[in-house]
């Protein structure tokens, strides 16, 4: 193992990129960026957790489901990192820094019912597509169409996901009530 320290970059700083985007506007676009990395990596450990924990007659759909959500997070994630990368800033990668960046909050360690853990997700989602729209107004006027495009293809995919979501939390069932008491 290296025992050399020298830090090419500090973390929450904005070097001149090659993209050619002024650096006030990337230093704005980096900020929204490493917002939304940091809300992705919330939900992604939320759904993880939830992916691990959940029970009952339909575990198997809904493990795959959560498992194929998260992963869908984690791929946006790293996309988002590396367009703040390209644009001179540093992603924010630790877990304390992503969570005290975050606009969203992890429900917590508890386990809850079926429910009550995909209302939270879902809410969860609706609240980084707000975000998300937010950034992608933010790079359209800073004038960074690119970022505003990667992160609407990102948000296409949140979006369709949190929509799944809201179907599961649908009154309709093929569960007998009598199979649930």
């Amino acid at each position: 193992m290296s025992t050399q320290k020298t830090v090419r970059q500090q973390a929450g700083t904005v070097e001149e990129n090659a993209l050619r985007l002024e650096q006030d506007k990337a230093e704005q676009i980096v900020e929204a960026l490493n917002t939304e990395l940091a809300n992705s990596y919330v939900l992604y450990h939320q759904l993880k957790k939830h992916h691990w924990v959940v029970e009952g007659a339909e575990f198997l759909p809904l493990h795959k489901f959560l498992e194929e959500a998260y992963e869908h997070v984690e791929e946006g994630a790293d996309i988002i990192a590396e367009r703040a990368q390209a644009l001179g800033g540093v992603p924010v990668s630790g877990p304390a820094a992503q969570e005290e960046r975050a606009t969203v909050e992890f429900e917590g360690e508890d386990v809850y019912d079926i429910r009550t853990m995909f209302e939270n997700d879902l809410e969860m989602y609706g609240d980084i597509i707000q975000s998300m729209r937010g950034s992608i107004e933010l790079a359209e006027n800073l004038g960074d169409p690119a970022t505003a495009e990667i992160l609407r293809e990102i948000l296409v995919q949140l979006e369709e996901d949190g929509h799944h979501f809201e179907h599961y939390l649908e009154d309709d069932t093929l569960v007998l009530d009598e199979a649930t008491h």
